[in-house]
C-alpha cells in the first residue's frame, strides 16, 4: 500500500516529466502528498500530464524547461520555490539518446555533445541551481535516473557515457552535499516500457526473455524506487546506486540459455 503522507509539506521538481518515468514519478510523489513541478522541453505534453494529475486532485504545476539552457533551469527552480515556498526534492530524469553511427570513427561531434549536454550536464545544471534551496529545506534529496547502459554495454556510446557520468556525479555530490543536509542518490533502470519503445513490441518481447523476473520494467517500478530514495525512509542513504533492472545485470541469462541449448542439442 502506498504511504500517502511521506511527502506531505514537501515540494519536488522533476525534469523530463511529460511522459514515461518522469510522469510516473510525478504521479507517485504527488500521490504521497508532494506538490510537484513537472518540467519538460515539451511544454504542451507537460501541461497535458499535469492537467491529468490535477483532475485526480493532485497538486502539480507544469513549466517548460530545457535542461541544456542554464537560464531556463534557474528560472524553473526559482518558480518552484516561489510557487511552493520550498524545494525539497529534485529528480533528474531528462536525457537525450542519439543512435550510434555504424562505425565508431564516424560518430559526429554534435550527437555526442547533445547527449552529454542533456543527460549529464543538464543534471549538473539542475543540481547547481537547486542545491541551496534543498539545503535550506533541512531534508533535501536529489535522485537522478541513470541506466544499465552506464554499467554494461547495451549500445549508444554518448548516452551510456553520460549515464555512467551520473553515477560519478552522484558520489562526488553526495560527499559535498551531505554536510549540508542533502542526500544524493541514483536509480539505474533496465528496459522500461516507455514511449521510446512504442511500435517495437517484437523487440520488447525478445528483450523480455533476458530478464530473470520475466518481464521488462514499467515506469511505476522506477517511480517507486525514486520515491523511496527521496523519502525519509532512505534518511541514511546517500551516494548510493539502486539498480532496478529485473536482474538483468546480475544474471547473464543469454549465457545460461546458450549452455542449456548446447546441452539439449543432439550429438
Amino acid at each position: 500500500m502506498t504511504d500517502t503522507t511521506r511527502f506531505t509539506g514537501h515540494a519536488a521538481l522533476i525534469t523530463g516529466a511529460a511522459r514515461g518515468i518522469g510522469a510516473a514519478t510525478a504521479a507517485r510523489l504527488a500521490e504521497e502528498g508532494a506538490r510537484v513541478l513537472l518540467t519538460d522541453a515539451d511544454p504542451d505534453a507537460a501541461a497535458r500530464t499535469a492537467g491529468a494529475l490535477r483532475a485526480r486532485g493532485l497538486t502539480v504545476r507544469a513549466r517548460a524547461c530545457d535542461v541544456t539552457d542554464r537560464a531556463a533551469v534557474e528560472a524553473a527552480v526559482a518558480y518552484a520555490v516561489e510557487t511552493f515556498g520550498t524545494l525539497d526534492v529534485l529528480v533528474n530524469n531528462a536525457y537525450a539518446c542519439s543512435p550510434d553511427a555504424p562505425r565508431f570513427e564516424d560518430e559526429p561531434d554534435d550527437s555526442w555533445a547533445r547527449d552529454l549536454d542533456a543527460t549529464l550536464t543538464g543534471a549538473y545544471r539542475c543540481c547547481r541551481a537547486a542545491l541551496p534551496h534543498l539545503a535550506a529545506s533541512g531534508h533535501g534529496a536529489i535522485v537522478s535516473v541513470g541506466s544499465v547502459n552506464g554499467v554494461q554495454d547495451f549500445g549508444n556510446h554518448a548516452y551510456s557515457a553520460a549515464k555512467a557520468g551520473l553515477a560519478s556525479l552522484t558520489r562526488t555530490l553526495a560527499g559535498h552535499a551531505g554536510p549540508r543536509g542533502v542526500r544524493v542518490n541514483l536509480v539505474v533502470p533496465g528496459t522500461v516500457r516507455t514511449t521510446a519503445w512504442e511500435g517495437r513490441d517484437a523487440e520488447l518481447a525478445a528483450v523480455r526473455r533476458l530478464y530473470p523476473l520475466g518481464r521488462v520494467g514499467e515506469p511505476a517500478d522506477i517511480a517507486a524506487a525514486v520515491a523511496f530514495l527521496a523519502s525519509r525512509d532512505a534518511a541514511w542513504v546517500t551516494g548510493a546506486t539502486l539498480v532496478v533492472d529485473g536482474g538483468l545485470t546480475a544474471v547473464h541469462a543469454g549465457f545460461r540459455q546458450a549452455v542449456r541449448a548446447a546441452g539439449d542439442a543432439p550429438r
